[in-house]
């Protein structure tokens, strides 16, 4: 497998995080972008492949992460599928320079990346959507980094 996430994987996942920390400005309590769109793609996703097949897809995901980003080495997913040691690295990075941080995107784009691959790109949007109603995933351009 590729020893870097794909740059449309990379854009998609930049994307996402910069929504998640546009919101986080307007929204209570304030999280960390790339804990909000872990967590929207544990329930969108988990709803599909259950618990297990989460757990499954985001543990692989941290493992083919961690050598891009070696700050993701305190990050482990549980049993439940919860990200479990993120929040300590996200307090470090500084939200105004980076509010997505370069871990989370590279996380968030391995599991992006994973959803691609085991169910296609028809499938992966329509959780995207499911998770994200109000952004446009319908056109492949998106996706593919290229505008319409």
């Amino acid at each position: 497998m590729n020893m870097t996430a794909a740059p449309q994987m990379r854009d998609l996942a930049h994307r996402l995080l910069n929504y998640e920390a546009g919101v986080s400005r307007t929204s209570e309590p304030m999280e960390f972008p790339t804990l909000r769109v872990y967590e929207k793609l544990r329930q969108s996703l988990g709803e599909f492949v259950g618990v297990a097949g989460f757990y499954s897809l985001a543990s692989r995901a941290l493992a083919l992460a961690k050598p891009e980003a070696p700050s993701l080495n305190a990050a482990q997913v549980s049993a439940d599928g919860t990200l479990q040691g993120l929040s300590e690295i996200e307090t470090q990075i500084d939200m105004n320079k980076d509010p997505a941080g370069e871990g989370g995107i590279i996380l968030a784009a391995r599991l992006l990346g994973l959803l691609r691959i085991f169910l296609g790109e028809a499938l992966m949007l329509s959780l995207l959507r499911n998770a994200w109603p109000d952004e446009a995933f319908d056109d492949r351009n998106s996706v593919q980094g290229r505008k319409a």
